[in-house]
């Protein structure tokens, strides 16, 4: 098991980002959230089998369709006992 705090920037806000996590999350059975931040970019944590953790990586690194992500910042964490993956509103 593995937890990773993401901020993911580019056009990453207003192009259903967060949502497009949501859904891939939920197929890799992933639990943590996603949340828009002031400054423009997506921060992501997540935790679960390492190699759904990595393949949630590149998928941040893709975007959904209309999005241009421009970097990826990831550091590993301390686990935190999430139950299920969540869409958080500012």
């Amino acid at each position: 098991m593995k937890t990773i705090k993401m901020l993911i920037s580019g056009t990453v806000q207003g192009v259903f980002f967060r949502g497009f996590l949501k859904e891939k999350a939920d197929e890799l059975g992933l639990k943590g959230f996603a949340r828009n931040l002031d400054d423009g970019r997506v921060e992501v944590v997540a935790e679960g089998r390492d190699e759904n953790i990595n393949e949630m990586v590149k998928l941040c690194r893709q975007g959904p369709a209309h999005s241009d992500v421009k970097n990826v910042n990831t550091e590993e964490i301390k686990h935190q006992g999430f139950v299920g993956f969540r869409v958080l509103r500012m």
